[in-house]
């Protein structure tokens, strides 16, 4: 795994060595900062980013490459954080981004953590978590008004976006799927 684009383009990130960790390969990661960039006007620049169900933190990390003000990494795995926390003193970046050990699907009140304009999540496939962590995001309110927000989830899960999230467009690569939403 590596950062595929913007300041730490090249640079290697640590991989998970069990199964209980699946990040985003770089080519999904390099498809989906293109369809950022080119499609719905560089939300990267100066953002805020939450990584939900981080993982590697591979998604908030190319975030912060590409020019991301700050990125939260939130994953509840110990095998998670510590390839996160890895990752994150590899690149240099620990001033712009913070790690916090909680269930997504629990995140509670944002405050006071300023909220986030983007948010990744990228949770187990199949298990109904993203819904459930938008919902805590929602009701916690970790996102500001029109937060632009991307799910990873498997092409066969038929997610669909609890109250408070519109759904802008789906794109299908190979068994994953991305969907894109807006924070009402």
């Amino acid at each position: 795994m590596r950062i595929v684009g913007g300041r730490c383009r090249g640079r290697s990130l640590a991989g998970p060595k069990s199964q209980n960790v699946r990040p985003t390969g770089d080519r999904l990661r390099e498809s989906l900062f293109n369809i950022l960039a080119h499609a719905y006007g560089d939300p990267i620049t100066d953002a805020r980013v939450l990584d939900l169900f981080a993982g590697t933190g591979a998604l908030g990390l190319e975030a912060i490459s590409r020019g991301a003000a700050f990125a939260l990494f939130v994953d509840d795995g110990a095998e998670a954080r510590a390839l996160i926390r890895q990752n994150v003193d590899t690149l240099g970046v620990g001033g712009v981004t913070r790690i916090f050990r909680r269930d997504a699907t629990k995140l509670g009140p944002a405050h006071p953590v300023e909220a986030f304009s983007l948010a990744f999540l990228d949770p187990p496939y199949r298990k109904g978590l993203a819904e459930r962590a938008l919902t805590a995001a929602r009701d916690g309110e970790w996102l500001v008004k029109d937060a632009l927000v991307v799910v990873e989830e498997a092409a066969d899960a038929g997610f669909q976006a609890p109250d408070g999230y519109g759904e802008i467009e789906r794109r299908t690569y190979d068994d994953s799927e991305l969907v894109f939403l807006r924070a009402t």
